[in-house]
């Protein structure tokens, strides 16, 4: 069960769009990912490889998009922190993928950004989130009531953070990147590899 990271690109936009509408079901009330050409514009532009990244999970033996991790609103400085949101497409959930390509990216934001802080918002209902984010070392540290604004409502949410070296990653998911992956990194984000 190998798979890759890489920055979402332009030339994702058909295979990402139509995973997202197949997904509708798994991703409701949970996460509006960009469905149509224009959000999905917006959402490239909004990556910019410095306080925004976007990351696609994949299969490196077919190319096939198992979904989605986003690390947002990044501050360098003192704070050094950022935000994680993270889905997995249809037909690849509860499989282990994602919590491989949330790792990688954990590790990329640790080690690359030199980050010292992780936070993930989830909402309360949200088991199979709650799940992942536990199994990937995160800690539980408060409750926010009408915290984000997803599908229209004001939801609650849990806030669940995890700080450089309180929990040692596992070797297996430091940041191997394929080849094309490297390339990609160096190229979009500017990335010593």
């Amino acid at each position: 069960m190998k798979i890759d990271i890489r920055p979402v690109i332009g030339f994702d936009q058909k295979a990402f769009i139509t995973a997202v509408q197949s997904s509708r079901r798994l991703h409701y009330p949970w996460v509006s990912p960009p469905s149509n050409p224009a959000t999905f514009k917006r959402y490239l532009e909004k990556n910019d490889g410095i306080t925004n990244f976007g990351f696609v999970v994949f299969l490196p033996s077919t190319g096939q998009l198992v979904g989605v991790v986003n690390l947002t609103n990044v501050v360098y400085g003192l704070f050094r922190s950022g935000y994680l949101s993270y889905y997995a497409f249809t037909g690849f959930e509860r499989q282990g993928y994602m919590q491989k390509g949330l790792l990688t990216v954990v590790r990329y934001a640790f080690t690359k950004l030199k980050l010292h802080r992780l936070e993930a918002n989830i909402q309360p209902g949200n088991v199979a989130s709650i799940k992942l984010i536990r199994k990937c070392g995160f800690t539980k540290e408060g409750f926010s009531p009408l915290y984000l604004k997803i599908g229209g409502r004001w939801r609650d949410h849990e806030r669940w953070a995890l700080v450089c070296g309180v929990r040692r990653l596992q070797p297996n998911h430091a940041l191997n990147l394929t080849e094309g992956a490297r390339m990609q990194f160096t190229a979009r984000w500017k990335v010593k590899t």
